[in-house]
């Protein structure tokens, strides 16, 4: 794609199947480098990645060459599989079905950087629940509670 030029930054957010609390802060760093390299070998990159115990967020800047749906089912796949063999969680892990994905703006960037810095401050005021159904009523999206909180 010569001369092309993009700059398109996807706020992306997905959960533990279950929204069990299955991320443990003793490995969750690990789980965060190993993420980066999966986005960093589909030659995208990832600007930030942070979360809590049930769920994470990502803020991906993307190049047109790459579908965001394929991006997250590797990094879901992969991340699990890596979670799985190294014996890391307790159980099997896994995601849950589908992720949420939102746009944002070059003027609105630090503002998702920062938000998604500050995961552990911000989830002691809101529920993921309660952030998610903010995302979609923030972008206007409708949504069914048996589809979101499966």
């Amino acid at each position: 794609m010569a001369n092309t030029y993009t700059q398109l930054y996807v706020h992306v957010d997905f959960a533990v199947r279950g929204r069990q609390n299955m991320i443990s802060p003793k490995w969750k760093e690990e789980l965060y480098k190993y993420i980066t390299g999966i986005v960093t070998n589909k030659g995208q990159k990832l600007m930030i990645i942070n979360g809590m115990p049930d769920h994470l967020h990502m803020l991906i800047g993307m190049k047109p060459d790459l579908a965001l749906s394929d991006l997250i089912r590797d990094i879901k796949a992969n991340s699990s599989k890596f979670i799985n063999e190294k014996g890391l969680a307790t159980g099997k892990f896994g995601w849950q079905n589908g992720f949420g994905a939102f746009t944002v703006g070059q003027s609105q960037k630090e503002n998702v950087i920062n938000y998604i810095k500050h995961q552990e401050e911000h989830h002691s005021h809101k529920t993921f629940r309660e952030e998610y159904i903010g995302f979609l009523k923030a972008y206007e999206v409708a949504y069914s509670d048996e589809y979101i909180f499966e």
